[in-house]
């Protein structure tokens, strides 16, 4: 459990511009959610909902990304690298 967090301080302190790598990830990221958020509430207003096929392959697509975030959120197994 302490590789993870060994190689990512290692990239923070020890690659070229290693740090700016990993605060553009951790931010691309958080746009990602951002922007899919943003999509979801336009689907909701603008009654996208009513073409049920679109609709559902959206959700499953929202449901396989929140776990994939959720994987990658307890990989670390509570170390916040």
């Amino acid at each position: 459990t302490t590789t993870a967090f060994s190689s990512v301080a290692h990239i923070c302190r020890d690659v070229n511009y290693g740090w700016i790598i990993r605060y553009i990830h951790a931010n691309g990221a958080s746009m990602f959610f951002f922007c899919l958020f943003i999509h979801i509430g336009r689907g909701l207003y603008y009654g996208s909902f009513t073409l049920l096929d679109t609709w559902n392959i959206g959700i499953m697509l929202l449901i396989a990304v929140m776990a994939t975030a959720f994987m990658g959120y307890v990989l670390p197994w509570g170390q916040m690298s």
